[in-house]
């Protein structure tokens, strides 16, 4: 008999010297008591071919799982042996595996069982190491957050640094370039001699050159220009950092939805996965779903007001949809859903990595996009219009032409008809005259009996 051991390094395979001994189990863990007791086997790496090169007709093996048995007989016609005397057989092999196996110590065998109980944990949870959407979703999480953080330390700055220098806030709106030229200039009297053609342009600057000399400001101390500049620090790092994550989320978005970042850019896309969860959550999602995501309560209120649902959620932020004219961005903002709901797919589901599904159907957006704003005609719109026009011209010709009236009785037509309810109207106000004419007698005959009696 042989047994078919199974490690985290690959497959043994035992010789069974005595099978007698397999009758008692409760003895058999005597014989694993030591190391000398046993003896060595052989070892393979691909189980077929394994077990081809080292099983012999008319050989047992006792295997571990009866499953992987009915597969070894179907495949390899070798009978096979499950039983409780063979599972003691491999508790014993597998207390003196090291000793058994030449070459293989507990320092080996440890860093391979722990690689192996990682790969089984992957595949039981559906994780792999190339597509983990959790960093997409923290990421883009901590991008909002710096994002308010900044605006809120650059609201500051403005304030503080405001009492000093009022006119530079409606010089200089950007928040990156107030903290640079803040920082840069100090207080308001260097300006004059400060360079700032690196920060601002040509014209800023010589405004604000100017304003400064008129500035009516308040003097401030070196110890707040300090404390200042130090905020301004902050908000430069920050925007130094963003950048940074940017890159990587883009990075990322390539290398796990290619094709969707392609359609509505890795922003979006990251958005679009994170208010779902997962990239596979968001592929079970129908195109109507994907275009309200980020909507959900304008669309509640909408629904329980009686109101007009909306347009478009996340996706709005998309390029194709800004770049669209108000009356246009609902049609884009449909068509851009429906298309990306099949990119979504095809990244959750495809094996390939390419995003040339993504550019051909964005491309083919800004077609209908120039379509729509009266630009040119994509080449797909171009066919469908042509198939339109012909189908139109199959359908005049099964028609059957009828003589139409002439205009002069067609206008008589249209004059008779527009004068009888004229008429109709005339015949109803004098009856109502009438009927109201007889009333008002009757009416007043009735109270003076009522008043009499």
């Amino acid at each position: 008999m042989l047994v078919l051991f199974e490690t985290s390094g690959g497959f043994a395979l035992f010789k069974v010297l005595d099978e007698g001994k397999l009758s008692n189990v409760e003895d058999l863990g005597d014989e694993f008591s030591s190391a000398e007791s046993a003896r060595r086997g052989t070892s393979s790496k691909g189980l077929r071919k394994f077990l081809k090169n080292n099983c012999g007709d008319g050989e047992t093996l006792a295997v571990a799982d009866s499953n992987i048995g009915n597969i070894i007989t179907e495949k390899l016609d070798v009978q096979c042996v499950h039983n409780n005397a063979v599972m003691e057989l491999l508790r014993g092999v597998r207390s003196q595996l090291t000793e058994l196996l030449s070459g293989l110590d507990d320092n080996d065998l440890a860093p391979m069982s722990l690689e192996l109980s990682h790969i089984l944990a992957r595949y039981k949870l559906k994780i792999t190491s190339d597509k983990v959407e959790t960093m997409i979703i923290q990421v883009i999480g901590l991008l909002d957050d710096l994002d308010k953080e900044r605006n809120t330390y650059a609201m500051r700055v403005r304030e503080l640094y405001g009492l000093h220098f009022p006119e530079l806030a409606k010089i200089v709106q950007d928040n990156i370039l107030y903290a640079k030229a803040v920082k840069l200039m100090g207080n308001r009297i260097n300006a004059a001699n400060l360079d700032f053609s690196e920060i601002l342009a040509d014209e800023v600057e010589a405004e604000l050159k100017e304003v400064a000399v008129i500035s009516m400001g308040t003097e401030v101390t070196d110890l707040d220009l300090i404390h200042i500049r130090q905020l301004c620090d902050q908000i430069l790092s920050l925007a130094e950092y963003r950048a940074q994550l940017n890159d990587y989320l883009k990075s990322r978005m390539n290398k796990i939805a290619p094709n969707l970042t392609a359609l509505v850019g890795e922003l979006v896309g990251a958005r679009l996965i994170s208010h779902c969860g997962s990239l596979l959550n968001l592929a079970k999602l129908p195109g109507s779903t994907i275009q309200i995501l980020g909507a959900e309560k304008a669309l509640y209120r909408a629904r329980r007001m009686n109101h007009a649902t909306p347009k478009h959620g996340l996706i709005y932020h998309a390029p194709v949809v800004s770049q669209a004219a108000p009356e246009h961005k609902g049609k884009i903002s449909r068509s851009l859903a429906a298309k990306a709901a099949l990119a979504i797919r095809c990244d959750a589901f495809g094996d390939g990595q390419d995003n040339t599904m993504g550019v051909e159907t964005r491309l083919k957006l800004e077609a209908r996009l120039r379509n729509l704003e009266g630009g040119d005609l994509g080449a797909f719109e171009e066919e469908e219009v042509y198939y339109k026009d012909k189908k139109k011209k199959a359908d005049d010709e099964e028609e059957p032409k009828t003589e139409e009236p002439s205009k002069k009785k067609k206008t008589e037509a249209e004059l008779e008809t527009a004068k009888e309810p004229v008429k109709k109207s005339k015949h109803e106000g004098v009856t109502g005259l009438l009927i109201l004419i007889f009333l008002i007698p009757l009416i007043y005959f009735v109270y003076v009996n009522q008043l009499a009696c």
